[in-house]
This record gives structure tokens, sequence and C-alpha cells, in this order.
């Protein structure tokens, strides 16, 4: 009988300067190396694993294959003080969204409200990260994404359109920011992966065959099908139109035409910072925030419930706890980051060996 190997808890500080050394040795840039580490620790804390850590190994191999531009020419056009828009150059998503994020809030503080559009940029990972980092400065923060399309839309056969995320930042003053971070679709392909290495069936109505027909075996399904139906699927196609086709990148047209370009990997992103001072008074603002979430927190509790929470309430506490008790790192990314680094010639972290 063998041990089945343990899952390492590495300190948060520790685990993202060695996935920023990778990054680097990757061909990242050091400062584009400790945002894009920045980001996944940021998620691997708040228990957004499928965003987390994990994925170093996979932008390794898209810096390695020249998808991702490990040295881009990050460029902000504009024609008015409230709206900017960066091309990306290939650059990794956690590079670009980052630079976005906080040009719309320097935007924002003299317009009240700014949007950046990110055109061509690769994966831009968990994006509840940039419009918190907009939320961080006192601003509203909203950010949607379109990428390739990998998700059914209702009454198209195959796959139609991009499982295309939205999130939403509100600061509050006593309670954990208000996060909302949610994708189009009813189930992630993470999970469907993962549903198909431990042979469990997933729920009715959350995957497709490569045809469109809904399945629960995990060993058929090929896409996730969208939220709520129509809904989902109509959310999508709004966030494409909304970002891709907004700045002159579409993405969702040239994936469908008979161009072979237009199947090459790439996203596009609108960030938005709302200034809570351009309505009135940030700090009335905060305060009423806090008093919203109070109040729904006061609720009655329904039966079989564990509390009431408000979106972002508990990957806040959770990353406190993995903040003080180090980021759990499972056996197969500990595997993976392992090799990445005996490869590339990083020290790996105590914890980690």
């Amino acid at each position: 009988m063998t041990d089945t190997p343990a899952t390492s808890f590495v300190p948060a500080d520790e685990l993202g300067a060695f996935c920023a050394a990778l990054l680097q040795q990757g061909g990242l840039g050091a400062e584009h190396a400790r945002t894009t580490a920045d980001v996944f620790v940021w998620a691997a804390r708040r228990g957004i694993d499928s965003h987390g850590i994990a994925r170093v190994p996979a932008y390794l191999e898209l810096l390695a294959k020249g998808i991702a531009n490990a040295a881009p020419d990050l460029r902000f056009t504009s024609t008015t003080p409230a709206a900017a828009v960066l091309d990306a150059d290939r650059a990794p998503g956690p590079v670009a969204l980052s630079a976005a994020a906080d040009e719309a809030v320097r935007r924002a503080r003299g317009t009240g409200i700014a949007s950046v559009g990110v055109r061509g940029t690769v994966h831009t990972g968990a994006i509840g990260y940039y419009v918190s980092r907009i939320a961080e400065q006192g601003l509203v923060g909203l950010g949607f994404v379109a990428g390739m399309p990998n998700m059914g839309y209702t009454g198209v056969k195959g796959a139609a359109v991009a499982t295309s995320p939205l999130a939403v930042a509100v600061p509050a003053r006593d309670h954990a920011p208000l996060l909302l971070d949610m994708a189009t679709a009813t189930v992630a392909l993470g999970r469907i992966k993962q549903a198909r290495a431990n042979g469990t069936p997933l729920p009715p109505g959350a995957a497709a065959t490569a045809d469109g027909t809904p399945t629960t075996d995990p060993e058929l399904a090929v896409m996730p099908l969208p939220l709520g139906g129509a809904k989902g699927s109509g959310m999508s196609l709004a966030f494409e139109v909304l970002t891709s086709v907004l700045v002159g990148a579409p993405i969702f047209a040239a994936f469908h035409s008979d161009d072979p370009q237009g199947r090459r990997h790439r996203q596009n992103a609108l960030l938005i910072a709302v200034d809570p001072a351009a309505f009135g008074s940030a700090d009335a603002f905060v305060a009423d925030v806090d008093a919203t979430l109070g109040t729904l927190k006061g609720l009655p509790v329904a039966d079989g419930a564990d509390g009431v929470y408000y979106p972002g309430e508990r990957s806040a506490a959770l990353a406190e706890q993995r903040g003080a008790s180090g980021i759990p790192v499972a056996p197969k990314v500990r595997r993976e980051l392992t090799e990445s680094a005996a490869r590339l010639g990083v020290e790996v972290p105590t914890a980690l060996r």
C-alpha cells in the first residue's frame, strides 16, 4: 500500500515569489512576471483554484509557443478623457488588464466614470482581481471579457459563443467589498475535466456533446451549456459586442468564418471604473453599502442554510485564512510546478519539496 501524496501549504509571499521566478525564467520581464504571479496568488488565496497557481505551467507553455508575447508593446490610445483602448500586443492577461484597471481609475478620478477596452490579450485570468483592484482605490469596478467560442448557444448546433465572464466589485467601509465574479456558463470547462478524471456524472443541463446534445456523461461532454439557457448565451454575445467589437477586434465573426486566423487564440476585455464621489458623497456611499450588506446578513436564515452571504464574502474570509495558514497546493500542481522549476533552474520553496 502506498501513501497518498499530501497537499502542501505554502506562505502566499513565498508562493508568489516562486511563481514570479518561474514566469521570469519563462521569458517575462521581472515586473510583468510579478504582476502575473500576483493575480494567480490572489485567486489561489480566495479558493479560485482553476485560475490560481495551477495556471503557471499553462502560461509557461503559452510563452514558449509564442502565443503570449513575453515583451509586449502596451499602447493606450484615446480620443476622449473618459475612455481609452489598450492594444495589448498579445500580453498575458494579468499584465494587460492590471494596466487597464489602473488607467481606468486614473481617468475616472477626473471624469467620474471611465472605461478602458483591452484588445488582443491572452487569457485574462480571474477578472475579479482587476475589478477588486479598482475597488481598493474606493471606486466601483466592472469588467467584461470575451474569448474563443467554447460554449453552446441556445438553438445552435455545436460550440458557438465563449464562456465570457463578468465581474463587479463595490467598496465598503466595515465589510469586505462586494465581489460578483461569474461566467456565463453553467459549469466551467475545468469542472468537466475534473468530472471526467473522477468518473462522476455532471449535473443535468450543464454540459453537451460536440453537436450540442446535453449529456451528464463526462466522457462525452466537450463543452459547457450557457447559464440559464438563452439568458447566458445572450449575455455572452452581448459581452462580445461590448468588448471585441467595440475595440475593433471581433472574435465571434472571425471564429465562424473561413479565415484560419479566426481561430488564433486571443481575448478582449472592457473595464469600467465609477467614482462614487461624482454622484454625491463617497463616504455616504460606502456607509450605505455597509448598511445594505448588513441588512442582507440580518435577514432570517432559511432552513438548511448555514448563513446569509453576499457575493465575495466567503472568498474574502478564505483569503484571510489562507493568508495565515498558507495556500494549499495539490500534489498534481506541486509536481507540475517543481518539474517546471527543474527545467528552468528555479529554486523550489522548502514547503513544496
